[in-house]
């Protein structure tokens, strides 16, 4: 078993790769906050007061995080917790957030830059042409980063470990230049700042100051990055916790009352912490200061688009959205979520402006509802853990827990209550519409059970044998060919592989054209030139003849009509068993892949396809069946290529790869689960003289895919044209998104499967007590 590991090693690895939107806040929360409590003549009473609520919030936020790090390690974090105690309505209620903070965090980062930026270059707070410099810079940077998000995690993540490093020693170069000129001094807290007179401005900045809390949910979702068994990775992901929300913390609490005294919040030209920057460092650092300041502020924007990404990846496998809005580009990502964002983020710089305060109402209010929703479920969970067996640090822990979700709630009125005029209002208005938007979706497309279940039967049967070879040893032949051509040369592409497997198969060779005068130039069934009956009849039995000559028996069929539903209807009229076809033409097959017409074909054709995608390189047209690999994800519907696999590489003699790449929420042993499943398959191949070696990668199943075939030289990537569940929607998705994704990128052909439901999803063995299984969720 090969296994690639792309995990984190050690918590300051975690606290560099997930750190960066939380360590950006010190840059941009002092400046609205000492705004209100120095207009409302307060600052000194106020100022320690609403900093140390801040912190100890964050204290007993932490301590949370710590119990929900323990509890749920498939990296869900707080709403996969919220789900497990408050069902399905928190997941919906969760993700909705989770999509408005995403947005929020972009705006308010992109916002921040710009701010940062003109702090330094004034041309930015000056007009081009009646149009703000500054809404010209976000506008530009917005688009930048949704460009740059969409080309692949790898292009995004290079200045994310760097550029959060940078900031988190750019905070410490703070505290220690604050310490040394000014000692060190926390900020005095005045009880009457808790007055009737007082508590409005101390709850007001206290809302403020809160927005130093967003992205720390974040390092929940990383417990299922870590390497390790799960509780040493719930220790990794916390001591990350610790590192990014300690720094920040002490930020607040010892560079705080050094901004306070040095700086001007009323200079609307300068931020509040250049203005600090400037006064304790020595130049160049302050400028250096700045140049971090952006690149973070640029990588936590980039880091919300790529969390939207994932999160549009797992709402579409729980069915809450559409497939196409979580289909993966040809780098493997997610783009139209990107997009959406991108839009709707240029909008909101258009209308509302670039300045980050316009957005923290909301971003605050949506954290602190997520916040206090995990707190809650942490308390709902910690009370049924002590009815069966109280302990006095039982009790302690849970009643720590209870000051926090009283604190988080708290914290989520007075935001609201403070701020609601002021943006927080929208919560009310787009949440309902994306929860109705949600349960609609689910119930259309129906709930996914876990392929993860399956295989947990599958490998613990000892009728597993006997299912799997039943599966891989069923009799497929390749005695009837069909090759649909255009009569240009890219489409006679596929001849040479058709003649293959006639001489393998001792099989004949069915050649047919589309006549589709209606059809546009470019599609398939028609060239720039219609082509006339006569015409097309001279051209079939002319490749007829030269097939017959080189001893191949072949037959033609000429059809009118529309191009997919005629080759649709000669493929399944049952004396079809593979269709050879080249996914480029001269005209009628160009852009095959792409079109409507082939993915009509895949959805509407029983038998198996072989496609070839012609490119520079010969390897794309050609295929000794020397080098298969397969891919598979644990479920019954990806089962059904392996017939086909084992008939291939008995004939030929194959080398055999079976691929699984895990990605998504999975439960905390789905890897080692499939890692037995794939080894229990290529034991099976192995019994009948193939060789076979299985390989996991843990990261998207097209990057795996085409990397792996790259690499190996593979000469034909076999699958089923869909994943785990996705078959059970092939009336919204006629091809997985995996499928669609290799057609495009494929180095050799692909020879595909149509899936088709099966209603027995798990082995049933001969003796009743055999448990049986649901279907596989979605992966396609």
């Amino acid at each position: 078993m090969s296994h690639v590991n792309h995990k984190l090693s050690g918590s300051l690895e975690g606290a560099l790769a997930g750190g960066g939107d939380p360590a950006t806040s010190p840059l941009y929360v002092f400046g609205p906050f000492l705004k209100l409590i120095v207009a409302a003549g307060l600052g000194s009473v106020v100022m320690g007061a609403a900093v140390w609520l801040a912190v100890l919030t964050v204290v007993v936020v932490g301590l949370v995080y710590r119990r929900v790090m323990t509890w749920i390690t498939d990296g869900s974090g707080g709403s996969g917790l919220c789900e497990d105690e408050f069902g399905t309505w928190a997941v919906i209620l969760n993700a909705g957030i989770t999509v408005i903070e995403y947005t929020l965090t972009f705006l308010v980062s992109v916002a921040a830059l710009v701010t940062f930026l003109a702090d330094r270059f004034v041309v930015l707070k000056q007009s081009l042409l009646g149009v703000p410099a500054g809404l010209l810079v976000a506008l530009g940077i917005t688009v930048a980063i949704g460009f740059a998000v969409n080309l692949g995690p790898k292009v995004a993540a290079r200045t994310f470990g760097p550029a959060t490093a940078a900031v988190l020693l750019l905070l410490w170069v703070m505290i220690g230049a604050t310490i040394w000129q000014r000692g060190l001094h926390f900020p005095s807290v005045h009880w009457e700042a808790f007055s009737s007179e007082n508590i409005s401005t101390t709850l007001g900045g206290y809302s403020r100051i809160l927005a130093l809390m967003t992205g720390i949910e974040i390092f929940a979702n990383l417990v299922a990055a870590y390497e390790g068994p799960s509780q040493e990775r719930s220790r990794k992901a916390f001591g990350s916790l610790v590192i990014v929300m300690g720094t920040t913390s002490l930020t607040m609490l010892i560079v705080g009352p050094a901004i306070f005294a040095l700086a001007d919040p009323n200079n609307a030209e300068v931020s509040v912490f250049t203005q600090t920057m400037d006064a304790l460092l020595p130049a160049p650092l302050p400028y250096l200061g700045t140049l971090i300041g952006v690149a973070v502020l640029a990588s936590a924007a980039a880091a919300a688009a790529q969390g939207a990404q994932n999160l549009s990846l797992g709402l579409r496998y729980r069915h809450y959205i559409p497939a196409w809005l979580g289909e993966r580009n040809r780098y493997g990502v997610a783009a139209p979520p990107v997009w959406l964002m991108v839009a709707v983020c240029v909008l909101c710089f258009l209308v509302f402006g670039t300045h980050e305060e316009t957005y923290l109402a909301l971003y605050a209010a949506g954290v602190f509802i997520l916040l206090s929703l995990t707190g809650w479920a942490t308390v709902k969970r910690l009370l049924r853990e002590n009815r069966r067996g109280p302990t006095l640090g039982g009790l302690a822990t849970l009643g720590g827990v209870m000051l926090a979700a009283l604190l988080t709630s708290g914290a989520t009125v007075v935001i609201f209550e403070e701020r609601f005029t002021e943006g927080a209002w929208m919560y009310v208005v787009i949440l309902p519409l994306l929860y109705v938007a949600f349960r609609r979706i689910r119930s259309r497309l129906g709930t996914p059970p876990t392929v993860g279940d399956r295989l947990g039967q599958l490998i613990s049967t000892s009728y597993l044998p006997q299912y799997l070879g039943d599966k891989l040893y069923a009799g497929v032949d390749y005695a009837h060919i069909l090759v649909p051509l255009d009569q240009s040369p890219l489409a006679e592409l596929a001849l040479a592989q058709a003649q293959t497997m006639a001489r393998h198969y001792n099989g004949s060779i069915k050649l047919m054209t589309v006549l589709d005068a209606d059809a546009p130039p470019g599609e398939l069934g028609a060239t720039s030139t219609v082509p006339t009956e006569a015409s097309s009849r001279e051209y079939l039995d002319d490749v007829q003849e030269d097939l017959a000559s080189a001893g191949y028996p072949a037959t033609t069929e000429l059809r009118s009509g529309t191009a997919a539903t005629e080759i649709v209807a000669v493929a399944t009229a049952g004396d079809v068993d593979l269709v050879v076809i080249s996914n480029q033409g001269r005209s009628r097959l160009a852009r095959l892949v792409q079109s409507h017409v082939t993915m009509d074909v895949i959805h509407e054709t029983t038998p198996p396809l072989l496609l070839i995608r012609p490119t520079d390189d010969w390897r794309s047209t050609r295929t000794r069946f020397k080098k298969l690999l397969v891919a598979l994800d644990g479920s019954s519907v990806a089962e059904q290529v392996l017939p086909h696999v084992h008939e291939l590489a008995s004939k030929f003699q194959s080398e055999v790869t079976l691929l699984c790449a895990p990605e998504g929420s999975q439960e905390d042993d789905f890897v080692q689960k499939v890692e037995v499943y794939l080894e229990k398959v290529a034991a099976l191949l192995r019994e009948k003289g193939v060789e076979t070696k299985t390989l996991v990668i843990e990261t998207s199943p097209v990057q795996a895919l085409l990397a792996v075939s790259k690499e190996q030289g593979s000469d034909l990537i076999m699958l089923a044209s869909h994943g785990a569940g996705g078959v059970e929607r092939q009336a919204e998705v006629r091809v997985g998104s995996v499928v669609e994704a290799v057609l495009q990128e494929a180095p050799c052909p692909v020879f595909l499967v149509s899936a088709v439901p099966e209603p027995n999803d798990t082995p049933t063995a001969p003796e009743p007590s055999t448990p049986a299984g649901g279907p596989p969720a979605s992966a396609g």
